[in-house]
């Protein structure tokens, strides 16, 4: 996704969440700065690297079974349950969650999609550099030549955005749930709830390409 096509939905969601702009752009410029002698990939070798079939893992029980011949998304806080049965491919994640499962992915050959907004900068500060392995930068506001916007929300719908740029036809979803949202500790249920909303709503956007359990 280009961003002029993507910016017409972020600027609905941060009205709608009643987010800040300059603080999503701030947070970027932070990632990007302390970022800048990590194990940067470029878009070319992403297209070389991430497969036709996809599955994107949530969180929300996923079955691991039967993974053969797909790449393995773990969206955000799903990378603790993937990383009991095996390494994913990819990991996309705005620093929250279990981080010492994304950590350790990494270690282990995973490339990390690490995403800032206006929320996780301190989170930005205490973990980017704990990931040794490939690592691509995302924003949600512009991007540039060094930090990325593929399109995308949370951490879920931004893996799907990211397969659906690299040129994968067919997404599998696992272990998601619109409806009934899996909470973290210190989190505001009102606030999952409205963010899932419009996680359906881009994920579902354009879904020929999905497969949904």
């Amino acid at each position: 996704m280009k961003f002029e096509e993507w910016e017409p939905m972020y600027e609905r969601i941060l009205d709608d969440m009643g987010y800040d702009r300059s603080s999503d752009e701030s947070s970027a410029r932070l990632l990007k700065a302390l970022m800048q002698m990590a194990d940067l990939i470029d878009d070319d070798d992403m297209y070389d690297i991430l497969g036709k079939d996809v599955a994107v893992i949530g969180p929300a029980d996923p079955d691991l079974t039967g993974l053969s011949g797909r790449t393995v998304i773990a969206a955000g806080s799903a990378t603790e349950i993937v990383m009991k049965e095996i390494v994913p491919d990819i990991v996309v994640t705005d620093l929250d969650g279990d981080i010492g499962s994304q950590i350790e992915a990494s270690a282990e050959g995973a490339i990390t999609f690490m995403h800032a907004h206006g929320d996780n900068s301190d989170l930005i500060m205490k973990y980017c550099r704990e990931f040794k392995g490939p690592v691509i930068l995302t924003t949600q506001s512009v991007p540039d030549n060094v930090i990325r916007n593929y399109g995308g929300f949370t951490d879920g719908d931004r893996a799907v955005c990211i397969a659906r740029h690299f040129g994968s036809s067919s997404i599998e979803l696992r272990g998601f749930d619109f409806k009934r949202p899996a909470v973290k500790d210190g989190s505001d249920p009102v606030t999952k709830m409205r963010k899932l909303v419009w996680a359906e709503r881009i994920i579902m956007d354009g879904s020929g390409d999905i497969i949904l359990p």
